[in-house]
């Protein structure tokens, strides 16, 4: 047992290693000079060139900048499109699916289901309150921007006025990987609830084919009766594949 006062060992520093690091907020904020100087090269190619001057997994860079701001990010861009294929599917990937890959943790999430929201607002208003003639392929690319790849089947229902303008956009119902439920009368009590005259129904099909099965087109013809008993016009319905669709009145099947 030792007694009286202990002499301190002068060669010990006066603080431990992590309160020496974590000292000042802001130094501990601020990522590596390497990082610091690749991600301003990154952002002055972004605004001199926009978005076609970088490849997809540098613009994911700049999305994970601000959820990891100390840690060099370019290996997990190539991480989740090696795991997701492209950006797209990336943004548009569960929050579930995401968190699965090293590195990605509530920050980054977040910040990828940001950018998918701004995507698809943006997409939807270009179409919104436009007519349909003028507006299909931007109404498509809206469909394809949505849906092209969620993991689930859903149906979308477009009402439109007399003048063909799109009034409204719903999602009527989500499903699993082959099959989502539809009820026709609900779809066409809410075309009445919207004083529409017409309609444009949309799904998608995970499995990236867009090649309707006999349910598809039984369901499209009942609707279509329905439509036809109250007077409203089923201009068309479109299935949303990876990388195309499919008009089933392109096909002559309305």
């Amino acid at each position: 047992m030792q007694t009286g006062s202990q002499v301190p060992d002068t060669n010990m520093p006066l603080f431990a290693a992590d309160e020496l690091i974590f000292s000042s907020p802001r130094a501990a904020q601020k990522p590596p000079p390497y990082i610091q100087d690749h991600r301003k090269r990154l952002r002055e190619r972004f605004l001199a060139g926009g978005p076609a001057a970088l490849p997809d997994y540098e613009i994911l860079e700049l999305v994970l900048f601000r959820a990891i701001p100390r840690q060099d990010v370019k290996p997990l861009a190539h991480e989740l499109l090696k795991e997701f294929g492209n950006f797209n599917a990336v943004i548009s990937a569960p929050p579930d699916q995401l968190s699965r890959v090293k590195g990605v943790g509530e920050a980054a999430i977040c910040e990828l289901k940001v950018v998918e929201a701004a995507a698809h607002r943006l997409a939807r208003s270009k179409v919104l309150r436009r007519p349909v003639v003028s507006s299909w392929d931007a109404l498509i690319e809206y469909c394809h921007t949505t849906m092209a790849h969620c993991d689930i089947e859903q149906f979308r229902a477009f009402f439109l006025d007399t003048k063909n303008t799109l009034i409204a956009d719903e999602e009527q119902a989500r499903g699993t990987v082959d099959h989502v439920p539809v009820y026709p009368r609900e779809i066409i009590k809410r075309a009445l609830q919207f004083n529409a005259s017409a309609l444009i129904l949309v799904h998608n099909h995970p499995s990236g084919d867009p090649t309707p099965s006999s349910a598809d087109i039984s369901l499209t013809r009942q609707i279509k009766s329905a439509c036809e008993a109250l007077g409203l016009v089923l201009h068309d319905h479109v299935i949303i594949g990876k990388s195309c669709e499919i008009s089933f009145r392109s096909q002559g099947l309305i």
